[in-house]
């Protein structure tokens, strides 16, 4: 396993309990006489302490681990710009779920401390990218979790036609569509009535929101796969484009939204003993394991 010297860290700012998590943090890193790099805005959360600081955009530059202290959201945050250079990510769950983000911050010596020696796994997770060519400008983004086409702040119905690898699929009126990754399917497509897929699988799952027609369902199709959305010609529908989360683009009728897999994955880092189905039953409540009683 490679052994970590330069250590970026991220802390989700507007929350009391990530600031005590990012000072233990980094008094506990300090013994190890590592390299620690923080970004502008986690420089801020930190005040007096006078570490060495970057802007977010230029933190794989510097580092060859990233520590998210945060929520899932903070980790999606951050994975857009460290994808790139293939830099790995471990996160601090100062979130509510925390799929993403692991390590407790009752546990936070010991997981960090176990990573630090190399007792760990690496996962690749991979990302989606979306263009669309609006207004005669090439729009370009890139998710983790999900891209979605939805209605923005005007409660109506989208139309629109779904191709994949060239395929026609359907034409659709619905309050929008969620593509997700194995990674989003533990998010917002769970809430609309997708399927959990585990992150080992190279697959995308559509998932139609609110469709006006019962027979829409989850599809589940090939991760390598080319999807287009073409939104309907109608002229007064202006649906947004989102990103895990962020609206990233505005759409008009007649306008194609193209959504394939992006070529590099983000190194997800995880301790040691970590496993998705524990993930699974301690986040999402399923039941363990049935007392046994012998005969």
């Amino acid at each position: 396993m490679v052994k970590f010297n330069n250590i970026g860290l991220v802390g989700r700012p507007g929350h009391a309990g990530v600031v005590d998590t990012l000072r233990r943090l980094l008094d506990f890193l300090a013994t190890k006489k590592l390299s620690i790099i923080v970004d502008d805005l986690t420089a801020e959360l930190i005040g007096d302490r006078k570490q060495q600081q970057c802007i977010k955009e230029e933190l794989s530059r510097y580092c060859d681990l990233v520590i998210v202290v945060g929520g899932d959201g903070s980790m999606l945050n951050v994975a857009k710009y460290i994808v790139e250079d293939q830099v790995p990510v471990i996160g601090i769950n100062r979130g509510r779920l925390g799929f993403l983000t692991d390590i407790l911050p009752d546990e936070l010596e010991a997981g960090i401390d176990d990573v630090l020696n190399g007792n760990y796994s690496v996962e690749s997770r991979f990302l989606l990218d979306v263009s669309a060519s609006c207004e005669g400008k090439e729009h370009l983004s890139s998710a983790l979790n999900d891209v979605v086409l939805h209605p923005g702040k005007a409660a109506q119905m989208i139309e629109f036609e779904l191709f994949v690898n060239g395929k026609f699929v359907y034409s659709q009126e619905s309050d929008g569509l969620i593509v997700a990754t194995p990674t989003g399917s533990t998010a917002y497509a769970l809430s609309a009535g997708g399927p959990i897929m585990h992150p080992d699988l190279n697959a995308v799952v559509l998932v139609p929101m609110y469709p006006h027609y019962l027979g829409s369902r989850p599809i589940v199709v090939d991760g390598d796969s080319d999807i287009r959305i073409v939104v309907s010609a109608r002229k007064n529908l202006q649906p947004q484009v989102s990103c895990d989360g962020q609206v990233m683009f505005v759409v008009s009728a007649g306008d194609e939204i193209r959504v394939r897999k992006k070529q590099k994955p983000l190194q997800l880092i995880h301790p040691s003993k970590h496993s998705f189905y524990q993930a699974c039953r301690s986040k999402l409540g399923w039941g363990s394991r049935l007392a046994r009683v012998d005969d």
